[in-house]
């Protein structure tokens, strides 16, 4: 029997629209916004950026997720991995009743015909899509909006006979789901490049070729099966996972197009190099927010508050970081005191798993000036707990 696929809502978003307002809203953050932005309290002045926390695509996952469990009271519901990169989120779902298949002890051949399955704002991959409408599961899809149009763009590319570069973290479980769609058509490749410089080692065996292995080497678990770079770097479009820094996935698509230049020329470049911008726009604006609030206020400090695994989080705090001292914290009690403060180390790989660092006397004697945001994971009501938690650190006797 095929599945039974949502994907527009389970017409329940008023029936749940006071459960998700008493679990993620904040009144400290209206007040905050309604004041321009900012907040004087004692010798702290906190200046928010002007987008942050939970984007449209996100807030409509989490709602899909409320509406499945209030449809649905009497079945199972799974999730195929975590709805976004946010803790609390995931455990206020877990708390609903919702089981995590990546969870310990979780067994995703398990599901049948009687469970309904979320799939996640990242999307899932083709394969595992297919399994799920093999054990005809009910599926209620929440993939984001700005991913499916990535997806449409390596599908057109893969149409085409050019290989899919995209520009992301190979273990994220959106780049695997977008590397799967670059398979749609037999014979497509794709590749998966983290950073600049990955992408100069891609300009460089396109300019003057190189040994296959070496270059395979280079990029573990990033390329299609049977990739051959003499091949498949022949013709390319290029795309990228939508939480990237933008300016990096600018400056890569520019690196290859330049690339592609000096091998084949003018002529042939049109036909050999595609690229298209497909950073989400929530995405961009998080990051146009930092820049802009950094060169407004002139901080003394930043404060970026997300999930460690969240990848738009940790590109805000490489942002913010670049120009004054940043501590990338997952929640209010990462802020210990006046004197202490677990953080995320900035530059590290967006995994789960990594270890916090802790930072003595990181908060400044005197008026202190900071700059807060938050990742499109973090929900309002995370943020304001930090929001009063800095207050409170800052004028405690």
């Amino acid at each position: 029997m095929p599945s039974v696929v949502f994907r527009k809502g389970l017409d329940l978003k008023a029936e749940v629209a006071g459960e998700l307002t008493e679990a993620y809203h904040s009144s400290l953050v209206d007040v905050v916004r309604a004041n321009g932005f900012m907040r004087q309290a004692g010798r702290l002045t906190l200046h928010l950026a002007r987008e942050f926390g939970f984007c449209y695509g996100v807030d409509r996952a989490v709602d899909y997720a409320y509406q499945t469990r209030r449809k649905f009271p009497d079945k199972r519901v799974f999730l195929t991995g975590e709805i976004i990169h946010n803790p609390h989120v995931n455990d206020h779902l877990r708390a609903r009743g919702i089981r995590i298949l990546t969870d310990p002890g979780e067994d995703a051949s398990t599901v049948g015909p009687d469970d309904v399955v979320i799939l996640p704002a990242f999307g899932v991959s083709l394969t595992e899509l297919a399994q799920l409408e093999r054990q005809g599961s009910t599926l209620v899809d929440t993939t984001c909006g700005s991913v499916l149009n990535v997806w449409k763009n390596v599908r057109r590319y893969a149409q085409e006979g050019l290989t899919s570069v995209i520009h992301g973290k190979a273990h994220h479980e959106e780049t695997r789901a977008t590397a799967s769609q670059a398979l749609c058509v037999p014979g497509a490749h794709y590749l998966i490049v983290r950073d600049e410089t990955q992408a100069e080692l891609v300009c460089r065996f396109i300019r003057t070729g190189g040994d296959r292995a070496v270059f395979l080497a280079a990029f573990p678990d990033a390329t299609s099966a049977g990739f051959d770079p003499a091949e498949q770097l022949g013709r390319i479009g290029c795309a990228n996972q939508t939480t990237m820094l933008m300016s990096e996935s600018l400056a890569i698509g520019e690196m290859i197009r330049v690339a592609m230049l000096d091998r084949y020329g003018d002529d042939e470049l049109p036909r050999r190099f595609r690229a298209f911008d497909t950073i989400c726009s929530a995405t961009q604006e998080r990051q146009d927010a930092v820049v802009e609030l950094l060169d407004a206020c002139r901080p003394d400090l930043a404060v970026v508050v997300g999930g460690y695994n969240s990848s738009n989080t940790c590109n805000l705090a490489r942002l913010s970081a670049e120009r004054v001292p940043t501590f990338h914290i997952a929640d209010p009690d990462c802020l210990v005191d006046a004197a202490e403060i677990r953080h995320r180390p900035i530059g590290l790989p967006s995994t789960a798993g990594v270890p916090e660092s802790v930072t003595r006397n990181w908060f400044p004697p005197g008026h202190v000036v900071l700059g807060l945001t938050a990742g499109a994971s973090t929900p309002n009501n995370i943020v304001g707990e930090v929001i009063a938690r800095l207050e409170q650190l800052a004028n405690a006797s």
